[in-house]
């Protein structure tokens, strides 16, 4: 079964082996990285139609005699300042991914820092209040290469405070942290309360 460190402690925290020993899937975890990103684009990319833009009304001029092409609109997409062609509209990028393979793609995550000795767990509750050379001297302990994630439960916002100010260190809940998160952190710190809500997200449901 595998573990982690207890930062500032010289004990060892056992991990849930269904979240943090399965073996990796690398097309599951492109497919919901991909799902992830989609989903946060905010999709407002909009230009005006020969309909929207101010202008037209009468012809430009007259059909024939002039020498020159003919001419319904000066909103057609030809002229400078018409309409735009084909342009963006607003629309939402998300996609589904099924619930058997977010679980699995969120287990190839966990188990993939495991296997690396990137994970930590870090208690909580010894924040008393925010205190960011407190969080600095336990993540300077630990030794891993950042960026570091840290994942922490509601309730535990003395901790967040104390490592959100710390450079190349991002602080996220446990309902709402990613694939995309995980695979993009160097090394990650749990609190005990998150690592289970983690756990519980990933390892529900059996193997995919």
């Amino acid at each position: 079964m595998p573990d982690a460190p207890l930062l500032g402690a010289e004990r060892r925290v056992k991990l849930d082996d269904a979240a943090f020993g399965a073996r990796f899937h690398g097309s599951l975890v492109h497919q919901s990285v991909r799902a992830e990103q989609a989903a946060r684009r905010s999709g407002t990319a909009a230009t005006r139609t020969r309909g929207e833009v101010s202008g037209g009304g009468a012809k430009p001029w007259r059909q024939k005699g002039t020498g020159r092409a003919r001419a319904g609109s000066n909103r057609s997409p030809v002229w400078t300042g018409g309409g735009t062609a084909f342009g963006p509209r607003p629309r939402s990028y998300a996609f589904k991914v099924n619930r058997k393979e977010r679980r699995a793609a969120l287990r190839s995550a966990l188990s993939l820092h495991a296997a690396r000795g990137s994970v930590a767990i870090v208690d909580a509750a010894a924040f008393q209040e925010p205190k960011t050379s407190q969080a600095r001297a336990l993540l300077e302990g630990w030794d891993q290469a950042p960026p570091t994630l840290v994942v922490l439960a509601d309730g535990q916002s003395a901790a967040a405070r104390s490592f959100r100010n710390l450079a190349r260190v991002s602080v996220l809940g446990a309902e709402e942290v990613g694939v995309a998160d995980l695979l993009g952190a160097a090394s990650v710190v749990f609190s005990e309360q998150s690592l289970r809500q983690l756990s519980d997200r990933a390892g529900a449901g059996g193997s995919a």
